[in-house]
């Protein structure tokens, strides 16, 4: 395999010496931290707050909290109080793999266990009114909300790579969660709003002259990133207030929600040249990497919420379109000879809130997510991904009058629960003469435990 091939097959630790200092240039990005490979994201593959973690997301979409900013910025007009919120998060994976035999099995370190690398992020949510800086009268909310990965050290968890042993395709550190919107009330029942997802798209250039030794001198290196802004659009419906004049009204008790998320990813493009007199002359040995980090497809969610006394019952569906993924592997050069083929899915959610008391409320919910993946094979990269059952369950504390401080004070907790059903996967490789050379069986369990601390104002 050539020194250019090893680069582009993300395989740079196998190159020549002299390609050492052009190799680490290369992954440089990917290499700043020891990132698990992963195509989610914090907000679709768990949630972002504990209510949103316990529901199993169904009821994001009729939450008041800053997350609306998310998952329906319409949403941030139904609570009239600013908000400042502060959490924590913790998912835990034991993420397996079963050998069933094979050519040339490859000897993982972990034995059973692939990967159990925890994924932990501080959190933080802002929203607020800012009609004041307006002409106008009508109510303006502002939302934020972040995420930093390992308890906020990683402010961009990235790697992208090939691997014999496999990785698993949904699981792993998450990048730096970004988000922020607004919402109102644009006629009686009906808000609205639009919030902007912000992904980081680096670019990285090195150029230098290098002996054999791989001694460089002449050096220079190019670093920088930009945010990309995808949207999120959504509108809320009070049906009882907006289509009937007098109450009480059967419709009351309903709610209805339409969000579109457009789609996103954190890329990463590097480029270097090496000049090595007397074996590579002038214009010099040219390598690029373009990889995909993280990516969002594109997401419809319509929610349906019906306040039953002191329960509120969510049922939520969303389309995810996975195929726009293989157009943007094309261009990965990591990843591009995989060949591999997604599907748009359907993920139906039910969510159930019960008001306790004036100040406790306990959330449970349950999912079912299908993989996008539809392989069982993936040339190098070897890819594995499970359709899951998602279990959560949680429950808040609202202290209306905290001791020193001036405003209510809610306290929050979720737990969720994925069990990945067993899948068959094929192992294989452009250097093995015999491929696949294992069959595996994947499977595994993720916890996921948060925890937050909200200031109503």
């Amino acid at each position: 395999m050539s020194a250019i091939e090893s680069v582009r097959r993300g395989t740079v630790r196998r190159a020549a010496q002299p390609l050492t200092t052009i190799a680490c240039a290369s992954l440089l990005l990917g290499a700043v931290v020891p990132a698990v490979a992963n195509m989610g994201n914090t907000a679709t593959t768990y949630g972002i707050l504990p209510m949103d973690i316990a529901s199993a997301q169904a009821m994001s979409m009729f939450n008041t909290q800053v997350s609306a900013t998310y998952y329906n910025p319409a949403y941030l007009a139904r609570d009239q109080r600013g908000e400042l919120t502060g959490g924590l998060f913790h998912a835990e994976h034991e993420l397996r793999v079963e050998s069933q035999g094979g050519s040339n099995p490859p000897v993982r370190s972990g034995g059973d266990v692939l990967d159990d690398t925890p994924s932990q992020q501080v959190l933080i949510g802002l929203k607020t009114d800012i009609s004041s800086i307006t002409k106008y009268d009508k109510p303006l909310y502002l939302g934020f909300m972040a995420g930093i990965e390992e308890f906020g050290q990683e402010m961009l968890a990235f790697t992208s790579e090939t691997s014999d042993e496999g990785q698993f395709f949904n699981y792993g550190r998450q990048p730096l969660f970004l988000n922020v919107g607004a919402g109102m009330n644009v006629w009686r029942g009906i808000d609205v709003g639009a919030s902007l997802r912000v992904t980081l798209h680096a670019d990285a250039s090195m150029r230098t002259r290098s002996t054999l030794a791989g001694e460089t001198s002449a050096e220079s290196l190019k670093v920088k990133a930009k945010p990309v802004m995808r949207p999120i659009v959504g509108i809320n419906i009070r049906w009882g207030e907006t289509f009937c004049s007098q109450t009480p009204c059967w419709m009351d008790p309903i709610e209805t929600a339409l969000v579109y998320k457009g789609y996103s990813n954190t890329r990463t493009k590097v480029s270097a040249n090496a000049v090595i007199p007397g074996t590579i002359p002038p214009p010099g040995l040219d390598l690029a990497i373009q990889t995909l980090d993280s990516f969002q497809p594109e997401i419809i969610s319509a929610g349906l919420l019906y306040n039953w006394g002191r329960a509120r019952i969510a049922l939520a569906a969303e389309v995810q379109r996975w195929s726009r993924l293989e157009e943007e592997f094309e261009r990965d050069t990591i990843k591009n000879q995989a060949n591999m083929q997604f599907e748009d899915i359907v993920i139906p959610r039910l969510g159930i809130t019960y008001q306790v008391s004036d100040i406790i409320s306990v959330t449970t919910g349950v999912a079912y997510e299908k993989s996008p993946l539809e392989n069982r094979e993936s040339l190098d990269v070897n890819y594995f991904d499970n359709d899951r059952y998602v279990f959560g369950l949680g429950g808040s504390l609202e202290i209306k009058n905290p001791p020193i401080l001036a405003f209510p004070m809610r306290l929050d907790f979720g737990y969720q629960y994925h069990m990945l059903r067993d899948r068959d996967f094929d192992l294989s490789r452009s250097s093995e003469p015999n491929n696949p050379y294992e069959t595996i069986t994947a499977d595994g369990d993720v916890h996921v435990f948060a925890g937050s601390v909200t200031l109503k104002f």
